[in-house]
């Protein structure tokens, strides 16, 4: 099968092909190059040409959370049945956004390793799954009430992590700080849960948004920085010299600072206790809002690996918005082809699968979006799907997407 586009986007971060095509055999792209030459190459081979389309890779959300139900106006509903089913939908959803892999950051314990196999085995359709298990703060820290391990001091956080390891994550998240200036972990707490993945070759991904916890966090060695809402240019530096990513999540903050700037002018909704709980940390999402605006194209231009990644958990918002993720970084300065490269060849290699996806070219397995327009130049064509491809099956078409 031959795909052939007026625009390819590699996901390199730099290269674009015109009147570009490539070959899929089975399961896995064969050759990438003119669609007049690979025309001629293969002629027995079904062509399915675009047109004045964009051909890239299959998009990666790198901070999800498929299982997060806590924001449900009726939680008292959803037991694992439900999770699962509402888990299922997320997934569904994923795909039918252009995302075919993503890496879940803290769901109900055991849930992403059996959606895993459960779409290993064909029961249901979701994107490639890399994933922690839940996430472990300290008694009483983030997310302690949403699902979130608590373990205190250096042998039971190694001990929760070589549990969660032990019974199939692949990554291990910590979270260590919330909306206030305290760090929740301290640094020898901090250095033991690095210590203790890596010791088990694991990567491990940290919730850390302001001052001192980011810095605590940088010093430890955590192979990505979730938010840094706060970071300073000095930081991102060391970042990049240290080879940690950050995963801004730009649109979970834009979205929070928005939906309150509503509220504000019409009242608070009490029956739902997250935006109840958002209306009060207004104070913290109008100046996360302004440093992601402010601050974003300097950071990036320092070298540091940006990954893209939605968090969306709040009840009503958009889901999975990887596509306006995007459309910030261009508006906050970046270039469509950089900003496609944080959601496909950057997260590719933080998460070891550059053999894999997140690119074009021969050998890696067919992940691939068609979207209608050219989208190195208009970051606004990811919201015109086409057709998305997984491991070379369609499986989303342009009159169901």
């Amino acid at each position: 099968m031959i795909l052939c586009a007026a625009t390819m986007v590699t996901g390199d971060g730099s290269t674009v092909l015109h009147n570009a095509a490539l070959r899929v055999e089975g399961t896995r792209i064969t050759e990438v190059g003119s669609a007049e030459k690979l025309r001629q190459a293969y002629p027995a081979d079904e062509v399915i040409d675009y047109g004045e389309a964009t051909i890239l890779p299959g998009l990666m959300d790198m901070h999800v959370h498929f299982g997060y139900y806590y924001s449900q106006p009726d939680i008292y509903e959803y037991n694992d049945f439900m999770i699962a089913y509402y888990a299922q939908e997320q997934a569904k959803k994923a795909l039918e956004l252009g995302i075919t892999t993503v890496r879940d950051v803290s769901s109900p314990s055991g849930l992403l390793q059996n959606m895993r196999k459960a779409a290993q085995k064909g029961y249901i359709e979701a994107p490639r799954i890399i994933h922690t298990d839940t996430g472990i703060c300290m008694t009483g820290g983030h997310g302690h009430d949403d699902g979130i391990v608590e373990a205190d001091g250096e042998w039971e956080i190694r001990k929760e992590i070589r549990k969660q390891l032990r019974d199939g994550a692949d990554w291990v998240k910590i979270l260590t700080s919330n909306r206030e200036s305290m760090p929740e972990y301290t640094q020898e707490e901090l250095n033991a849960a690095v210590d203790e993945s890596h010791r088990r070759h694991a990567k491990v991904a940290v919730h850390a948004g302001l001052q001192p916890a980011i810095q605590m966090c940088i010093d430890a060695g955590f192979d990505t920085i979730e938010h840094g809402t706060f970071l300073t240019e000095d930081q991102v530096k060391q970042m990049a010299a240290n080879g940690q990513a950050w995963v801004p999540t730009i649109t979970a903050y834009t979205v929070l600072y928005e939906y309150c700037k509503e509220q504000v002018e019409k009242g608070v909704d009490k029956t739902n206790r997250i935006a109840a709980k958002a209306m009060r940390d207004i104070a913290f999402f109008e100046p996360a809002y302004w440093a992601y605006r402010n601050n974003f194209k300097k950071f990036y231009d320092t070298g540091v690996t940006v990954l893209a990644g939605t968090d969306m958990v709040l009840y009503g918002a958009p889901v999975l918005p990887l596509a306006r993720e995007l459309s910030l970084m261009v508006e906050y300065g970046i270039t469509p082809v950089q900003a496609i490269a944080t959601a496909t060849g950057n997260p590719a290699r933080v998460l070891d699968l550059e053999d894999t996806v997140g690119t074009l070219k021969a050998g890696l397995e067919a992940d691939l979006m068609i979207v209608q327009g050219n989208a190195a130049e208009d970051i606004g064509a990811l919201n015109h799907i086409a057709d998305v491809y997984q491991a070379g099956k369609r499986v989303v078409r342009r009159d169901e997407a």
